[in-house]
């Protein structure tokens, strides 16, 4: 039930895994259903309003759901890019320009709002695909403040600094970002005692190719429940991806009060803003993955390592703020069910 009448959201895809859309399915049904709001996968149950995460295939339904007047809303990421810079094998390539192919077309046809998850996003789009013919708004990802929180286990190290990576994927041609963070961890090891723990996939010809002077763990991809406990057991997070639409790690981590890392490309300072932990600016062209500015970058970081306390408090100050689930949650409903 919303504003007193009985309500239903269909989302589709169903998407299933560990990575941020799935993750968001997972968080933003949640809040619909402490709303009283049912949820459905099935475009021709007659539901109140259409939530398209990113894209589908299965066009016909949408067809019908527009005939019946029933609102569509897509909620869009960045597009697919890296294959277009580097090669990243014919699969990854070909389904990325359908995939981009796909999304421009849903947002060209089908669309009657559409949702961009960050300032950065919605810019980009509209630089390389003109601005869309729907009305359009910004709604950074939301999180569970009680869940993804500094309170509660951890196994912090006592005798050496922590950088985390968490990602999705890191294998092939997106792996650019482990090198990075290794680089940095090592010199930060000069006067820091340092670990790189990275939790993601991460292929064995990647994993052979990294030669470190300070330890390099990884644990694959972990179940989302284990995320908060990692995150607390860390000193820091490095944020791999370049150009980063608006990442679910970055807000996660804050949630858990754990510092943010990275280079000012796509909408991480967004995320971080100026407390939260450090963002320095690339050093070179990140749309062409030229290898950034890791001095700069390094020498900001001793300084979180130096102030944990503080960058700590920081983080979990800056997700509550901006980041909480009911915030997100209410703004998708006032674009789904509002006129």
């Amino acid at each position: 039930m919303y504003n007193g009448r009985m309500t239903k959201i269909c989302i589709v895809p169903r998407v299933e895994g560990t990575g941020g859309m799935a993750s968001f399915r997972l968080k933003f049904e949640t809040g619909l259903r402490a709303r009283g709001v049912d949820v459905t996968h099935n475009v021709d149950s007659s539901p109140d309003a259409i939530l398209v995460i990113a894209g589908t295939r299965n066009l016909i339904p949408l067809v019908r759901a527009r005939r019946r007047g029933i609102r569509i809303v897509q909620r869009l990421d960045g597009i697919n890019w890296v294959q277009r810079i580097r090669w990243t094998g014919a699969r990854y390539h070909l389904r990325a320009e359908y995939g981009n192919f796909m999304l421009s077309f849903i947002r060209a046809r089908f669309a009657d709002r559409v949702i961009y998850q960050s300032q950065f996003i919605r810019k980009w789009w509209e630089d390389w695909y003109g601005a869309a013919k729907a009305p359009a708004t910004v709604i950074i990802n939301g999180v569970d403040l009680n869940t993804y929180n500094p309170e509660g286990s951890h196994e912090r190290p006592t005798d050496r600094f922590r950088l985390l990576l968490l990602e999705g994927s890191l294998a092939g041609g997106l792996n650019s970002g482990l090198f990075y963070a290794v680089s940095i961890a090592e010199k930060l090891s000069a006067k820091y005692p340092m670990e790189v723990v990275v939790a993601g996939k991460v292929d064995e010809a990647t994993q052979r190719k990294i030669q470190s002077k300070v330890p390099v763990k990884f644990l694959g991809t972990i179940p989302r429940e284990q995320v908060p406990a990692l995150a607390r057991s860390s000193s820091m997070m490095y944020c791999a991806e370049v150009n980063p639409p608006c990442p679910n790690s970055v807000i996660e981590a804050l949630a858990c009060g754990l510092p943010v890392i990275g280079f000012d490309s796509g909408a991480l300072k967004e995320l971080v803003g100026a407390d939260a932990g450090c963002v320095v600016a690339y050093g070179a062209n990140a749309w062409k993955l030229e290898t950034p500015d890791i001095e700069s970058l390094a020498i900001e970081a001793g300084k979180i390592l130096d102030n944990q306390n503080q960058f700590r408090a920081s983080a979990r100050s800056r997700a509550e703020s901006n980041f909480g689930l009911d915030k997100m949650t209410d703004a998708y409903l006032k674009i789904l069910l509002e006129e």
